[in-house]
């Protein structure tokens, strides 16, 4: 009978530390980048499961694979909720794959995206083609290379829908001051009446809901008169994925299926490739165990006591 080897594989592989006890291993084919930028470590490499894909502190972000999963989920249901969405703003989102989906709605007049670290943004463009698609070309594209949260202290202007697309908030990076419930109530006041917000909000598996998952919608509960929840399998980060959304009227959860189809005829201008009304009956209707956790949660993050998952 023969055995399994302990021995590592041949090749260069990548090791991902998704829990301190769960490790995700993909063979590389080619490192593009390495480097470490004022902000975080970034890697861009070339794998033999999931493509090109962005690391930032040794996460996965976003792979060439299956991130339209992600973005499609985290993008469409906001946009298509909200009945006319002009002006959006992006905090993070540096592959530029949230703004392709973003400026794939006709309604959007303008698409303000601020990322604050321009070094990123600049190796996406370059290595994530197939991620971006064009869309830093869009005239009605607005980037800027700053602090979001300094960003919505200072801009007068008013959002019909934001969306936050920056890392888990991991103790020294460079995004755990965005999911406070300071920065939720000052994003709450640059919103117009109507809007939406919408947060990546970390993985909803069983093992992995309570890093981040359920104090996250807890706090835009805390500020929002509306907040839903939805979910998507992601496979390169190992885990369902989690999206809260607060509101100040339209609550996304509340569209059918038959809805849902006609407002991508209606207004969405590219294909899509993972959501439609069915996908979004679907993500919404989370499982019994996560709907429990979040009833349960006390949590809220502040700054004064912030939430730093593994």
């Amino acid at each position: 009978m023969s055995h399994p080897s302990t021995e590592p594989p041949e090749g260069h592989w990548n090791y991902e530390n998704i829990t301190p006890d769960l490790i995700q291993a993909e063979r590389i084919n080619q490192v593009l980048f390495k480097g470490t930028t004022a902000f975080q470590d970034v890697q861009i490499v070339d794998a033999a499961c999931f493509g090109r894909s962005l690391v930032l502190d040794g996460k996965t972000q976003s792979t060439e694979v299956d991130e339209f999963v992600y973005h499609e989920t985290l993008v469409h249901p906001s946009l298509l909720a909200h009945p006319a969405p002009t002006q959006v703003l992006i905090a993070g989102g540096g592959e530029g794959a949230t703004a392709r989906e973003v400026l794939a709605h006709s309604s959007v007049k303008r698409c303000v995206m601020v990322d604050i670290d321009s070094e990123v943004v600049s190796l996406c463009r370059r290595y994530l083609p197939n991620h971006h698609r064009g869309a830093f070309e869009d005239q009605r594209l607005e980037l800027h290379h700053r602090d979001a949260l300094a960003f919505l202290q200072e801009t007068p202007d008013r959002f019909d829908v934001a969306i936050i697309d920056v890392p888990d908030p991991l103790e020294g990076g460079p995004a755990h001051a965005l999911f406070t419930q300071e920065f939720y109530l000052l994003l709450r006041d640059r919103l117009k009446p109507d809007g939406l917000m919408v947060a990546q909000s970390g993985p909803t598996g069983p093992a992995f809901y309570q890093q981040c998952f359920s104090a996250v919608t807890k706090t835009v509960g805390s500020v929002f008169p509306k907040v839903s929840y939805c979910e998507a399998f992601i496979p390169s980060f190992a885990s369902t994925w989690g999206f809260v959304i607060g509101s100040l009227g339209p609550d996304p959860a509340s569209l059918s299926a038959q809805q849902v189809d006609a407002l991508i005829a209606e207004r969405v201008k590219a294909p899509l490739r993972f959501y439609d009304g069915i996908t979004h009956l679907g993500i919404f209707s989370v499982p019994k165990f996560l709907r429990q956790a979040v009833a349960a949660e006390t949590r809220v993050i502040t700054e004064s006591a912030p939430l730093f998952v593994v």
